[in-house]
């Protein structure tokens, strides 16, 4: 899929095909910070018009994914209890959920093992921190959701 972190963040940074986002979408935003969570949560519905569903934790975001059935799921690294590799192999094992498409949002993007990532499938990575402006615009490239 993507052979360096830097070619993962090339693609979410230089894609130019995205020049109208889809509204509608429904995200499942998971982050153990309440800023940051009201921050995603504004743009996103602000700007994308898209339906944002929020979670404080790993276990709260898996019980989300399966009763809510989001659209895709933009996901922190770095949290307590359940971080964010181990909440994509939970995420994995359920019938129910291992087709929603997972984007990283996270501040460890250098020292994460991206071919770990990698191999649970997920489809994009944003680096915090990130441009509240344009984060919805940078998801729909790592998710293929632009329209022409």
């Amino acid at each position: 899929m993507f052979s360096t972190l830097e070619s993962m963040r090339q693609q979410t940074m230089t894609d130019s095909s995205v020049t109208r986002i889809p509204s509608g979408r429904r995200i499942l935003f998971v982050d153990d910070e309440f800023d940051v969570r009201r921050v995603v949560q504004t743009c996103l519905e602000k700007i994308a018009h898209w339906t944002v569903l929020v979670a404080e934790s790993g276990e709260e975001g898996l019980e989300k994914a399966r009763t809510e059935r989001p659209d895709a799921i933009v996901l922190d690294v770095m949290m307590p209890e359940m971080d964010g590799y181990q909440f994509l192999k939970a995420l994995l094992v359920q019938p129910e959920t291992r087709s929603i498409p997972v984007v990283l949002l996270t501040a460890k993007a250098d020292s994460l093992d991206v071919r770990q990532y990698e191999a649970l499938g997920i489809k994009g990575l944003i680096p915090k921190p990130f441009n509240p402006l344009t984060l919805h615009r940078e998801i729909a490239a790592c998710l293929n959701w632009g329209v022409l």
